[in-house]
């Protein structure tokens, strides 16, 4: 059976500039993709809220895990607060797997967020839950957290963003999505 990692932010102090938190919106995502998952006939496990990125990979690596998919939304430079718009989706530079993994996510996405044209791949070599995880892995931020468009647009598409995601994960993996 298929499986993925979903490893939701567990970052409590990144506040949303309409009120409430990053771990709490994407934990609410990564609730939302579960019945889908579940349908797909995909295995999942998710990281501990109360954890670390560190306990995340650990959890990660401890698994025999087809994918790891990081949940988070973004905020933007001080001096650029509230100014920036779109999903940015995140994988580990050197990784074939990872950058199509992207391109999926991303290209789902578009057919969501209201203006597709903002949303992005990101090559990077910093991020550890990309680095440092033994199955492919993305981290995508759905939207900016401090910006009022993009965090109204989380609030009120918690359940196409899952079910994108999964959709996305389906993909991914290569099975067909099936409705919940």
């Amino acid at each position: 059976m298929p499986s993925v990692f979903l490893s939701p932010s567990t970052q409590e102090y990144n506040q949303f500039v309409n009120g409430g938190t990053e771990e709490y919106y994407a934990n609410l995502i990564a609730d939302a993709m579960a019945p889908y998952l579940r349908a797909s006939g995909i295995s999942f496990s998710r990281n501990n809220p109360g954890g670390t990125v560190t306990d995340s990979i650990a959890s990660s690596n401890a698994g025999t895990y087809d994918f790891h998919l990081a949940i988070h939304s973004n905020a933007a430079p001080p001096n650029m607060s509230g100014a920036i718009q779109g999903p940015d989706v995140y994988y580990y530079r050197d990784s074939t797997a990872g950058q199509r993994d992207a391109e999926i996510i991303a290209n789902n996405l578009k057919q969501i967020y209201p203006n597709p044209s903002l949303v992005t791949t990101v090559p990077t070599t910093t991020l550890a839950e990309l680095r440092r995880t033994k199955a492919p892995a993305v981290l995508v931020e759905v939207a900016y957290h401090d910006n009022v468009e993009d965090a109204n647009w989380i609030k009120n598409n918690v359940d196409s963003i899952g079910r994108n995601l999964a959709l996305s994960v389906a993909d991914i993996l290569g099975v067909p999505f099936v409705e919940a």
